[in-house]
């Protein structure tokens, strides 16, 4: 098992489209970071950026960006870019700097100002980009991708309109609880089914917006911490950022073929399983041991894919688990307390790093009004384009 490091700190900057800069978003969340901590920016020895590549230039070199916005004071810095995945990559590089000696405390950034509508790649002539070809050779966006899969779990599994629109029910049932939150209201099935059609058979309300927001995280050593006073802080216990195994046999975003398996069978786990497989093994726990899971919920029906990944039920019976309430809050194993990108919307680099600030709210017993009673442990499961896993277990 891999030594534990502290979360002294979590802060957000709430998520919307407020029409400024992303580094004004990462500066008001790493300072409530830094003051949920009670630690002076001077003492942060490094500091990690998930990069955003929207923003013009600051984007590309983020870490630095905002260290010169909270003030230049010679901390180590770095940044990270993996999609979806940022957050969780740069929580495992401050990670690996706490643990190898590198620094005692260090602050983790993610912000983002999205574009509206859907998400595209940046201009340029890049046939060997497969994102740039889904969107060029097949006009796949996001959204279509999100139907399709839809598409999928209805045929194989038989899931139903119903079953997706209860996810956004519940999502936005919690969402309006949360401070955070760009849509602070509830909604009912009937207001979903009633939603325009975005990507057959996925509504307006099934598929999660863009958006402006970011996130921010202060981790130290175990040491540090114990001389900071924090004696039982919430620790993180894992972090998965695997790669897929070879052969992919299922479509995944943004990739538009499939790996031929006649030479060598499928992995015994699919990619997104595997994500969850790695953490687990890492933390020492399994799904039984579970109070809560954040899980990126790009559209309604990707939640229900990640029930079965995490492995909180079998194969095809993620609806059925939803059905019986086991994710509601009340529930067995409360998923997407925050309210989700159903709630929040994308502002990228920042996601994961927020799930990471949910788990650290509820496991503080912190949450208010959307508190996971008894919350002991908690996982984050997300995906980054390109091959990108995205997993946190953090631990009180």
């Amino acid at each position: 098992m891999t030594s534990e490091v502290a979360v002294l700190g979590a802060g957000m900057h709430p998520w919307g489209k407020w029409g400024r800069g992303f580094v004004e978003y990462g500066t008001v969340a790493a300072r409530a970071a830094l003051a949920d901590a009670g630690v002076d920016w001077r003492d942060v020895g490094s500091i990690v950026g998930a990069d955003t590549v929207r923003g013009g230039y600051p984007g590309y070199v983020a870490g630095a960006t905002f260290a010169k916005a909270l003030g230049w004071q010679g901390a180590r810095v770095a940044s990270v870019y993996a999609a979806c995945a940022s957050g969780a990559q740069a929580v495992n590089t401050a990670r690996a700097q706490i643990l190898s000696g590198l620094a005692d405390v260090v602050l983790v950034v993610g912000a983002d100002a999205a574009p509206k509508g859907f998400f595209r790649p940046a201009g340029g002539n890049r046939p060997d980009d497969p994102d740039w070809l889904r969107f060029r050779v097949l006009g796949a966006t996001n959204p279509t991708y999100f139907g399709l899969y839809a598409r999928r779990r209805m045929a194989v599994h038989g899931d139903t309109l119903e079953d997706f629109a209860q996810v956004k029910v519940k999502n936005a049932a919690l969402g309006a609880l949360n401070p955070n939150a760009r849509y602070r209201k509830r909604v009912t099935a009937e207001e979903v089914a009633a939603s325009a059609v975005v990507a057959d058979p996925l509504r307006l309300l099934d598929i999660c917006a863009t958006s402006d927001g970011a996130a921010a995280l202060v981790l130290s050593s175990m040491e540090f911490a114990r001389r900071h006073g924090a004696a039982d802080p919430v620790r993180i216990r894992a972090v998965s950022t695997v790669t897929p195994r070879y052969p992919n046999t299922v479509l995944d975003l943004p990739d538009i073929a499939t790996d031929s398996a006649v030479a060598a069978g499928p992995a015994p786990d699919t990619f997104r399983a595997s994500i969850a497989r790695a953490a687990y093994e890492e933390a020492g726990v399994g799904p039984e041991d579970l109070s809560l899971a954040e899980v990126y919920d790009l559209s309604t029906a990707l939640e229900l894919q990640w029930y079965e990944d995490l492995g909180l039920c079998g194969e095809g019976e993620g609806a059925k688990l939803l059905r019986e309430g086991a994710t509601a809050p009340g529930g067995r194993i409360p998923v997407n307390a925050s309210g989700g990108l159903a709630s929040f919307g994308e502002a990228v680099p920042a996601q994961a790093i927020a799930q990471v600030c949910e788990l650290t709210w509820q496991l503080r017993g912190a949450a208010g009004d959307r508190q996971v009673a008894g919350a002991r442990v908690g996982i984050t499961a997300n995906q980054g384009l390109f091959g990108h896993g995205s997993s946190v277990i953090a631990v009180r």
